[in-house]
């Protein structure tokens, strides 16, 4: 069993992984901007060790130093977290050469997955649905326009080494086209550092629908059914929900069967979700695969009622999955809010002081945060400063219980996206789940 870890990660997600640790009897180490120095992460590990200044480049992106703090500290293994080096490939392999435990898949599956071209190709070869599209990135604007008249219009242009939405653009005509993948090439260089794009029908009006999937290094693979991520603002969730409002039981068991089936032919280790988009007559295809946590994990540890990150540490400890897929049930509905420091009408980001702070309590409410009162919302990092989750016995009282949650969460200091939360609750549309990716798009302009 792992006995030391430390945690390569920030905020709320680094106090997330410190109380699994500790139930677990595993020592925690903490890293740390100069930024953050006051931050609770820092606060609640067994130790912590700065890694350098606020901007994440020099602190929570750099690779040596992590590894140094790694080596002071004697860990015997890192976890990644989700964002910064998470998906990083390189850090991984470091990891491994260095001696310590990459809390998370090998790297050669970070590297596959993480070229969304190649994943898309493997995932196909292993009997997956993909979008049709380009077989691999595509170079030549000429050759790409043949592609896109052969497929049909509207297509979409993805930047290969993409996420996050960026480097993706839709182009609705021939005329269009070349400008727009002209353009997805540009933001593709200068996002990832590589301006390869490849080409997919674009699905107008989509569901973003993920299975969470395991696997350890004895061959055993389960998954944990779906998470519904189709409320979203520039391809970025907002809120999230499990099971999804819109799968029968005959979809949910043929998404499952099919995901565990690649994650096995793939020989993949930990933790990993299979995301999907599914066009409204219940046809899914691959999107991608995320190799890490999700930031939405707690509505599925709410509706199986299983420690997924305690479930990481084991798995990376050598130990086999505890349990068989007939044993995870899905046990009544889960919501997630994510509350961002961000204007809720622009979207702007609303770093500062927060000067009042109250979370919201009662049966099956659960907070997800790193803040407290006075602390301050950094403008250097990821805008989230809370994740709001409830559960209820179906979808109907777990609306409930958020509504009553929102109203509960009190926030002063700076702006937040509750009220946009509070707005979406209430719309009809989100309350008969008859949601998709175009959702605020068409209803909250």
């Amino acid at each position: 069993m792992l006995k030391r870890v430390l945690i390569a990660n920030r905020g709320e997600i680094a106090l997330r992984i410190i109380r699994s640790c500790k139930e677990l009897g595993i020592e925690t180490v903490a890293v740390y901007s100069n930024a953050d120095r006051e931050s609770l992460h820092v606060a609640f590990a067994d130790e912590a060790i700065c890694i350098g200044p606020h901007q994440a480049g020099d602190s929570y992106l750099n690779i040596k130093n992590i590894i140094s703090a790694a080596e002071i500290a004697d860990v015997d293994g890192i976890h990644p977290g989700y964002g910064f080096l998470a998906e990083n490939a390189d850090f991984a392999r470091i990891c491994e050469d260095c001696g310590f435990k990459f809390i998370g898949p090998k790297s050669e599956h970070i590297e596959l997955m993480g070229n969304k071209a190649k994943a898309k190709e493997t995932m196909k070869e292993f009997g997956v649905p993909v979008v049709p599209g380009s077989e691999g990135a595509v170079d030549d604007p000429d050759e790409a326009l043949k592609i896109a008249k052969e497929i049909g219009f509207p297509v979409i242009i993805k930047a290969s080494a993409g996420g996050g939405g960026k480097g993706m653009r839709v182009a609705h005509n021939e005329m269009s086209f070349l400008n727009q993948f002209e353009m997805a090439k540009i933001e593709s260089e200068k996002a990832f550092g590589s301006g390869d794009v490849y080409i997919e029908k674009f699905i107008e009006s989509p569901r973003h629908i993920e299975i969470q999937v395991f696997g350890d290094s004895f061959g055993n693979v389960v998954h944990f059914y779906e998470r519904e991520c189709s409320i979203q603002r520039r391809h970025q969730k907002l809120i999230e929900e499990a099971p999804s409002p819109f799968l029968t039981e005959r979809m949910r068991q043929k998404m499952g069967e099919i995901s565990v089936e690649a994650v096995r032919k793939l020989g993949y280790e930990n933790a990993g979700t299979i995301e999907y988009i599914v066009d409204k007559s219940g046809n899914f295809y691959f999107m991608e695969m995320n190799t890490r946590i999700q930031v939405e994990h707690p509505i599925t540890e709410m509706i199986t009622g299983i420690d997924l990150v305690k479930l990481q540490l084991l798995v990376a400890s050598e130990k086999e999955i505890p349990f068989k897929q007939e044993d995870i049930e899905i046990r009544g509905h889960a919501i997630e809010c994510r509350i961002n420091a961000e204007d809720p009408e622009t979207f702007m980001p609303s770093p500062g002081t927060i000067n009042a702070y109250y979370t919201p309590g009662g049966f099956g409410v659960r907070v997800d945060s790193a803040a407290y009162q006075e602390c301050t919302v950094l403008p250097y990092y990821d805008s989230m400063i809370a994740k709001l989750i409830v559960h209820g016995k179906d979808r109907d009282e777990a609306i409930a219980k958020m509504k009553v949650a929102l109203n509960e969460f009190i926030i002063e200091g700076v702006k937040t996206t509750i009220p946009l939360h509070k707005r979406i609750m209430e719309h009809h549309k989100f309350m008969e789940g008859d949601v998709s990716t175009d959702f605020l798009e068409k209803y909250f302009k």
